[in-house]
């Protein structure tokens, strides 16, 4: 029964159509289809709007994160198969997200071009407008200039000669040498005005951050692209020539070709190190470090000295050469059980504690008839405790010393795997010396010899040379990079201190021959000094005009009767405490003169 009630008090759809026209218009209204042509302009204008391309640059920095997070194929291939190896539950599942070659892969790259493109549509369209503007002439004079932010009127006597049209001439030099764009106007003959306008450098600055962001995306897409980086170490004596064999350890760009490469050369002729030897605190420590090397640019171009320091790198074939390690290189000779040379020449020892105590690895594959191994330790100045443990007590070759434990058997090299050069698995090893053994530990000076038990051969410490480790790095875009960098804070800082404004000034004659002048100020957006550039322009135009505070504050009187000063010139007042305009109520005054 309740619900029989309930649909006698609902209306019908069509009574309430007609009862209600706006109902019947929204029902008969028919949305217009946006279509293939509207839709492609509504993303056109969403992917270039400003709001989209601070979105992006976001984006852009979170998919940059997984790139720290999981190891890249580009920098080390062999690291990202051992990791998919020891997790094989998700290891792969990474790999087909590319997350292993987060900077090449597909959805980085679509995030860096739609930015590309959001940009460049952000600064074009903006670019345009902003020309047109700085062509046109400023807004016309607004009718009552006393409901701007900032108005001031002045008033110059009549004695003093100066007429409308003077004044307003001379309210626009003074304006121009301040920086304003100015246009004349002559509104209606008597009432002559100017419009200026300045602070364009606002949007140009504006322009020009939005432009250096994109000249620093392309240079560090570049550098990426066409860029490579590697180390090497030489020793005294060796010299590294640019090619890919020359590199202990290379990462090429995404589109790296091997004819990038220049052929230079580098020859290390000498390391030096000062060592601290006055602080107590920090005596033995290295202060300075030099290496003089000889460079070629090209094979047959002629050898040139130069000198290479930390933070101070060399430049060749568009690259930069820096210093970043040093330690020592024992000269070794070893002879297999054949009395053959096996190896000889320096091995370079791995820094591992106070003053240059390093650990030293030495592989022998050609030794016959077993492959030999060493694993031990370097000391500069050799000391040797109680127990009989050696150390290290001072960082310059005061008494070298090389400490070795000795093995035979397969190093593992013949199978093609890639080995650590510092260091040596002894799992499969045998081993020949040890202090554990009988046959003790191996300890050479300097032109000493040790032969190895089981006739396996002779080991001999010759001496002892310096090496470098440096870092070789060419990116085309990086001098780029920072010019871009540099211009976007300068547009930066230029937008951000620099205002728009604008001044308009009218000018008119009272009946009692003084002239009226009233001017007023607008910034674009907020500009909390407008009001002392409206002070600024009060006083030139004083001084110009050679008023003082008593004259420049007179107004015109109010009616016929009153000959005196009038209230004093408003600046700055609210549209609701303001008079009517200035010059137009002067006008009203001649007006009532001449009915009289």
């Amino acid at each position: 029964m309740s619900e029989r009630v309930n649909e006698k008090k609902k209306p019908a759809p069509a009574d309430n159509a007609a009862a209600n026209p706006v109902a019947k218009a929204k029902a008969e209204a028919a949305m217009p289809a946006l279509g293939v042509k509207g839709m492609l302009r509504w993303a056109w204008t969403q992917l270039t709007s400003m709001r989209t391309a601070l979105f992006l640059l976001l984006l852009l920095a979170v998919a940059a994160v997984p790139g720290s997070l999981f190891p890249q194929r580009p920098a080390n291939p062999s690291i990202v198969t051992q990791y998919i190896a020891d997790h094989p539950d998700y290891g792969k599942i990474l790999d087909s997200l590319q997350l292993y070659d987060v900077y090449s892969s597909a959805w980085f790259s679509a995030i860096y071009i739609l930015l590309f493109i959001s940009l460049i549509g952000c600064v074009v369209p903006r670019a345009i407008a902003h020309y047109k503007a700085m062509r046109s002439q400023p807004p016309r004079t607004p009718a009552r200039l006393s409901r701007l932010p900032e108005y001031g009127t002045l008033v110059i006597p009549a004695d003093a000669g100066i007429p409308a049209s003077d004044a307003i001439a001379d309210a626009a030099a003074k304006l121009k040498k301040r920086g304003y764009r100015v246009d004349v106007r002559d509104d209606d003959g008597e009432r002559p005005s100017l419009g200026a306008e300045r602070g364009f450098l606002k949007e140009v600055g504006n322009l020009v951050f939005h432009t250096s962001l994109i000249g620093v995306l392309v240079s560090v897409a570049a550098g990426g692209l066409f860029g490579y980086s590697g180390q090497r170490i030489l020793v005294e004596g060796d010299t590294f020539v640019n090619t890919l064999v020359g590199y202990d350890q290379f990462t090429p760009g995404t589109n790296f070709q091997s004819s990038q490469l220049q052929p230079y050369s580098i020859q290390l002729d000498k390391f030096q190190i000062t060592f601290d030897r006055e602080s107590k605190g920090k005596f033995g420590q290295p202060i300075d470090f030099k290496a003089d090397v000889t460079t070629r640019e090209t094979p047959d171009a002629p050898a040139e000295k130069q000198v290479l320091k930390v933070n101070d790198p060399v430049s060749l074939g568009g690259t930069s050469i820096y210093l970043t390690g040093n330690g020592y290189a024992p000269v070794v000779t070893i002879r297999d059980g054949a009395g053959n040379v096996a190896m000889q020449g320096p091995v370079v020892a791995k820094l591992q504690g106070d003053n240059y105590y390093s650990s030293v690895v030495i592989k022998v594959p050609d030794a016959k008839p077993d492959q030999l191994g060493f694993a031990g330790f370097f000391l500069p100045t050799a000391f040797v405790t109680e127990e009989g443990v050696s150390f290290s007590g001072d960082p310059e070759l005061i008494n070298p010393q090389l400490t070795l434990n000795s093995y035979f058997g397969d190093l593992g090299l013949n199978a093609g795997a890639p080995q650590n050069v510092f260091e040596l698995d002894v799992k499969k090893l045998t081993p020949l010396n040890a202090r554990n053994l009988d046959a003790g530990g191996i300890t050479l000076a300097p032109g000493s010899t040790y032969t190895l038990p089981d006739g396996k051969g002779t080991i001999s410490f010759d001496g002892v040379k310096r090496y470098i480790g440096v870092d070789i790095h060419h990116n085309p875009g990086q001098l780029y990079a920072l010019i871009f960098a540099l211009l976007a804070v300068a547009g930066l800082v230029t937008s951000l201190y620099v205002n728009r404004r604008r001044v308009w000034v009218r000018t008119g004659t009272h009946p009692d021959g003084r002239t009226m002048v009233e001017y007023g100020l607008l910034a674009r957006g907020e500009d909390h000094r407008l009001a002392a550039e409206a002070e600024t322009i009060r006083g030139l135009l004083t001084e110009e005009w050679g008023l003082d505070s008593r004259t420049a504050s007179q107004t015109a009187p109010s009616g016929p009767e009153d000959n005196g000063p009038a209230e004093s010139a408003t600046k700055g007042a609210s549209p609701e405490s303001r008079p009517e305009d200035f010059i137009q109520s002067t006008a009203g005054s001649s007006e009532s003169k001449k009915d009289q």
